[in-house]
């Protein structure tokens, strides 16, 4: 059985991220991911493009960017701050 994960306040997920980088997945370069970074360019955690793309849903492309950064900042795990 696994926890359900909890994710940290928006206000405090922004002042935690630097970065929001898109990269090819090393294990499938099909895949695209948005890896999260800290202040000190620390990975904090990545999430999967077309999942993204998934959760966010149909968004006009010139609104997309700042859509997929509000999801992540809405979704970064509590565990982050221990990074």
């Amino acid at each position: 059985m696994s926890e359900e994960v909890k994710f940290l306040p928006f206000q405090e997920a922004r002042a935690l991220v630097a970065a929001i980088q898109e990269e090819e997945n090393i294990h499938n370069n099909d895949r695209r991911i948005l890896t999260v970074y800290n202040h000190d360019n620390h990975e904090l955690c990545w999430f999967d493009f077309e999942d993204l793309e998934k959760a966010v849903g149909e968004v006009p492309k010139d609104q997309q960017k700042d859509a997929y950064q509000d999801y992540v900042l809405k979704h970064i795990p509590e565990w982050a701050l221990d990074i």
